[in-house]
């Protein structure tokens, strides 16, 4: 008799990406040893790639380490895993450390348990989000991980499609979350193609201890409210499958956002001069879904928080180009200014 379907289920989504991890480790020519452990089917030159899951606890992740030991265990892939103590409530030091044994128990190694300090830049969630990846990177480098997966499901795709739209912030905040993403691929999501439900399915069939976080009940943050209101609501106007369709519109609009950031890459040496600064009246030529794609990225480069860029600054510096009118400097997030001088466009810190 074989696995819980759900239990199947979750084990097939890792095992598909730990394949995709091995393939791009083998054929990777700058991998480097990460340890001496050499499981069946690795090289002295080439040991096993280390998989790390990042794990809070909850049973989205508790699921996804569950899976990532059973796998590990049939392939040349060393497993381990990282819990983030955000220091937000109460006990948190001793949840994270509670969440780290289950994560030996499973068998992952290794596991560490990391405090950070949460900022307030952005709002609560962004500021807690932001901490978190910059945890996960920095364990990442220092154990030489190849790859750090993440528990996000569809219907979390489909929570952050609906933000995206509340946010006005175009096709790209539609695309929602990508299976791959981060320095080098390093992040990796198997379970956007599964739904919330099977993965508690996983957790209960496999017996594992899981932890609610308050926070996600929380109608003071914003994907509370959306998960516990807003969904059902529309489930309710709309009728199920609300969820599979957001999880879709992201797919689609993943592909075209791709396709735009291409053209914009492409474009944008044509419309600077030969100091490197941009000129309006090319840019003025491009298409605005293209020439609103270069100028976001030149504010990044100069030092604009990707992550607080809004619909709204890209629309004010635009306006610069397609409606000029002797206006002063734009002000942007992370003490970035963009100004009309010249007929050029001038980015850089204020």
């Amino acid at each position: 008799m074989g696995p819980h379907p759900a239990v199947a289920a979750i084990r097939l989504a890792v095992r598909r990406v730990l394949h995709d991890v091995l393939t791009e480790h083998q054929t990777d020519p700058t991998a480097t040893p990460v340890a001496d452990a050499r499981p069946l089917g690795t090289s002295p030159d080439r040991p096993a790639p280390l998989v790390l899951v990042a794990c809070s606890g909850g049973a989205d992740s508790m699921a996804l380490a569950s899976a990532l030991a059973f796998e590990a265990r049939k392939l040349a892939v060393r497993a381990g895993g990282i819990t983030v103590d955000h220091g937000l409530q109460d006990g948190s030091a001793q949840r994270a450390a509670e969440v780290a044994g289950r994560m030996t128990a499973l068998g992952l190694d290794p596991v560490e348990s990391v405090a950070v300090s949460v900022g307030r830049e952005g709002g609560p969630e962004a500021a807690a989000r932001d901490a978190r990846y910059a945890a996960l990177d920095e364990a990442a480098e220092r154990h030489g991980a190849t790859a750090v997966l993440l528990g996000h499901t569809r219907d979390d795709q489909a929570e952050t499609v609906l933000l995206g739209l509340a946010r006005g912030s175009g096709i790209r905040s539609l695309s929602g979350m990508a299976a791959v993403s981060g320095a080098a691929g390093r992040y990796r999501r198997p379970f956007l193609e599964l739904d919330r439900q099977t993965v508690r399915k996983a957790c209960v069939a496999q017996e594992l201890a899981v932890w609610d976080d308050p926070h996600n009940a929380d109608p003071a943050y914003t994907r509370s409210r959306l998960r516990h209101e807003g969904l059902p609501a529309l489930e309710k106007a709309l009728g199920k499958g609300v969820v599979e369709a957001l999880a879709r519109t992201a797919q689609l609009s993943r592909d075209d956002a791709d396709a735009l950031d291409s053209w914009a890459a492409d474009a944008e040496a044509a419309v600077r001069d030969e100091t490197g600064r941009l000129e309006c009246a090319k840019l003025f030529g491009l298409p605005p879904a293209v020439r609103r794609r270069i100028l976001r990225r030149a504010m990044i480069a100069e030092g604009a928080p990707a992550g607080s860029l809004f619909a709204r600054h890209i629309e004010e510096v635009d306006r610069l180009i397609t409606g000029w009118r002797g206006q002063g400097a734009i002000n942007l997030p992370g003490r970035v200014e963009a100004r009309r001088q010249g007929g050029r466009l001038v980015i850089r810190q204020g």
